[in-house]
């Protein structure tokens, strides 16, 4: 894929969001959830972007009048797809899903026939009305050519890649990271990928980049990319000061407040990374429920704009402007 063809890509996307945004505003202003159920099931809450997606979605569906009926899966798959039974048992008129693997889908299903319309976020499927989601194409290609250029095109990068064949959005990420590294020649990812566990995933970072590095020493190593998300990225950071490495460049993705932080700090390896909007993207999740509600006819997902970060500079302005707060 050429660059030119990149940047047709990253225009038609934004070109599509922009599309779902001004169809999905129309009747913003008449939106209600009044005398409505609204089940809230969240795949858990110990990771910053999911607990901000669930708490958008529960204020949201307040704030409309309705009442939040909420379920936390703890972070286990099979816990969060069975809350969708005690939905359904609850009798909810509506779902908002947020995350989750292929587990969820039978209970979509039942949901489905029995009337429940299921609104989810980050995980299309057949079975839901809409998903709401960030342009994850956009984010793959956009971290892509910020750490490419972030090595000047060339050098060796290590990759920690635990869910691109787990988790839809991971895989996209991923693999349009990787497409566009075909069009750097001249840039070698290192063999094999590492695997990053998601409990206490800095930490466990941190652990296997150091052993990373005492297998490779100076100048064997120009990057490293985490391919779907940022917590990783904070203990790749801290080993790379420990070692004193820290020419290695770090680009990761989400863009939450801790790994912006990270990013603002002088000299900091940490270079490049695409920030989300969770809060906003659970209260788009509900609002689609109240516009379904409403009559209106949703696109089958909606896209959340999200902002590029590349360097110290950008983490500062993003961090601003999501409401986080002022890096000095």
């Amino acid at each position: 894929m050429t660059k030119s063809i990149l940047s047709g890509v990253r225009a038609l996307s934004l070109g599509v969001a922009a599309a779902a945004v001004m169809a999905t505003s129309a009747f913003a202003a008449d939106l209600s959830l009044a005398g409505k159920k609204i089940g809230v099931a969240v795949v858990g809450t110990q990771h910053f972007w999911d607990r901000e997606a669930f708490n958008g979605a529960l204020d949201k569906v307040k704030e409309l009048g309705g009442e939040a009926v909420p379920v936390d899966g703890g972070r286990d798959n099979q816990v969060h797809a069975d809350n969708h039974d005690i939905l359904l048992n609850q009798k909810v008129d509506a779902v908002i899903s947020i995350l989750g693997d292929g587990a969820v889908e039978p209970k979509f299903e039942a949901l489905k026939k029995a009337g429940i319309p299921v609104f989810t976020v980050d995980h299309l499927s057949p079975h839901g009305v809409n998903n709401t989601t960030s342009d994850n194409y956009y984010m793959g290609t956009t971290i892509g050519r910020y750490m490419a250029d972030a090595i000047g095109g060339k050098g060796k990068v290590a990759v920690f890649n635990a869910f691109e064949g787990a988790l839809r959005i991971c895989g996209i990420r991923t693999g349009l990271w990787k497409y566009v590294m075909q069009d750097y020649p001249g840039i070698e990812i290192m063999q094999p990928e590492l695997a990053e566990e998601f409990a206490n995933a800095p930490e466990d970072a941190r652990k296997k980049t150091l052993d990373l590095l005492n297998q490779h020493p100076k100048g064997t190593i120009d990057a490293i990319h985490v391919g779907c998300w940022d917590q990783p990225a904070i203990g790749i950071v801290q080993a790379l000061e420990e070692a004193g490495r820290t020419e290695i460049k770090v680009t990761a993705l989400d863009g939450g407040p801790d790994t912006l932080e990270i990013m603002a700090e002088e000299g900091s390896p940490f270079v490049a990374n695409v920030a989300q909007q969770p809060r906003k993207i659970g209260s788009t999740a509900a609002m689609n429920a109240a516009r379904h509600f409403a009559g209106e006819s949703l696109l089958p997902q909606t896209f959340v704009d999200v902002r590029p970060v590349n360097g110290p500079e950008e983490a500062k302005a993003v961090y601003k402007e999501l409401g986080y707060g002022e890096i000095k």
